[in-house]
């Protein structure tokens, strides 16, 4: 037996008193009493950590049909208003629809979205910041974690997997490919230099020695630590989160501080 379809189709936004944040979405319903608070994926955070009694939801418009509402839906949320950093959407155009409506949504937000980073560079600009802004503010109210997507650790390849990475690595960053070829570091002062290594001698005489001396020295015992920890399958980016200190840092203690 088919589904009765909703007859009441209506625009909301929801607030989180707390905070100021918003969400805007849509909903079709047969009672209007039904609790509903919305469906969004940080609005649902919002509710579970500051609680339903700390968000109140607002009727913007009614509509007569579900593919009015969608509609109106796909022009109410622009890419402009994600980046405001108080707007629990995700995407422009909402989201809750039809698989059509879906794929329409995508198709005309994509289109302008490359038509402005090709074209306003203000705007990729402004863009860019707005993101960065909210980013960096979800990270300090704990909304999102940060996760480092290059981290590899604990992934095991496959044997076949590995000669295909073997076969592919052959023959570079070998001999003058090697971004390094014909150069060799010197350091004096505390202050490092890359020069070519047929005006090592020149430099030697002025007082310099070869080799790069580490700016910043991590103390023996943390040191050790680290060392037992990357042995034992931890991460660089997992070690910089532990200890906070920089990648670059970490290691140059390791190839050159003798434990």
């Amino acid at each position: 037996m088919a589904r009765a379809e909703k007859k009441i189709h209506y625009l909301y936004k929801t607030t989180c008193v707390i905070t100021s944040r918003w969400y805007i979405g849509l909903h079709s319903t047969h009672n209007m009493e039904d609790g509903y608070m919305g469906s969004g994926k940080r609005l649902r955070y919002s509710i579970r950590k500051y609680g339903v009694d700390n968000h109140k939801k607002e009727i913007l418009e009614f509509f007569e049909t579900r593919e009015l509402l969608v509609e109106a839906e796909i022009n109410a949320i622009t890419a402009d208003m994600i980046t405001d950093t108080d707007c629990m959407n995700i995407v422009d155009g909402g989201g809750g629809f039809t698989s059509e409506y879906a794929k329409i949504c995508v198709i005309k937000s994509n289109e302008k979205q490359r038509f402005l980073r090709e074209n306003d560079q203000e705007w990729v600009y402004n863009f860019s910041n707005k993101m960065s802004i909210a980013n960096k503010k979800a990270y300090d109210d704990g909304n999102r974690e940060k996760t480092y997507f290059f981290d590899r650790n604990g992934v095991e390849h496959s044997d076949d997997a590995k000669q295909k990475m073997s076969e592919t690595k052959k023959g570079t960053g070998t001999g003058s490919s090697n971004s390094q070829y014909g150069t060799c570091w010197i350091t004096k002062n505390d202050t490092n230099k890359k020069v070519k290594k047929e005006d090592l001698d020149s430099y030697l005489n002025e007082g310099w020695i070869k080799g790069k001396k580490v700016k910043s020295s991590i103390d023996e015992s943390i040191l050790l630590e680290i060392k037992e920890l990357k042995e034992s399958g931890m991460s660089y980016n997992k070690l910089v989160v532990k200890f906070g200190i920089p990648k670059t840092t970490i290691i140059d203690n390791l190839k050159r501080k003798v434990l």
